[in-house]
């Protein structure tokens, strides 16, 4: 791909660092800090623990009318992860995004149900630069 600002070709996660980077090519774009939920140590298990997944998924669609001021969806759970929580008899949860604050409102220190937050104007410009398709690293 032909890198240029207007373009993230690689979301990748760093959870211990509370980062989030753009990358095009071996290039970073745009660095953010995040906000992950109570219980960030450690993949997600299963819907309720607080977790955010960690490996290597797709942004495969996004929502503009999000409660949480624009929402981009990551695609967990994946195969590999689905058939470990049918090997536990447990739910995998769904529903993971990267988004930005709720509406009406200002959080602070890690607080989604396994989500990564960002502020709304850095939402609205990773809204613009990463499109439906792009991967996502999400690493411990």
């Amino acid at each position: 791909m032909r890198c240029g600002i207007l373009r993230a070709d690689l979301v990748l996660v760093h959870k211990h660092r509370r980062e989030l980077l753009l990358l095009c090519g071996n290039s970073v774009i745009r660095t953010y800090r995040i906000a992950l939920g109570p219980q960030p140590a450690g993949p997600k298990q299963q819907e309720g623990d607080g977790r955010t997944p960690e490996g290597r998924y797709t942004i495969d669609w996004r929502n503009p009318n999000s409660k949480y001021h624009l929402s981009l969806h990551i695609s967990y759970p994946d195969a590999a992860d689905r058939a470990r929580a049918v090997a536990a008899g447990i739910d995998p949860g769904k529903d993971i995004m990267i988004h930005g604050q709720p509406n009406g409102e200002s959080r602070t220190g890690d607080w989604t149900q396994g989500c990564i937050a960002v502020t709304n104007a850095e939402m609205e410009e990773i809204w613009g630069l990463v499109f439906d398709g792009t991967p996502i690293v999400i690493e411990a």
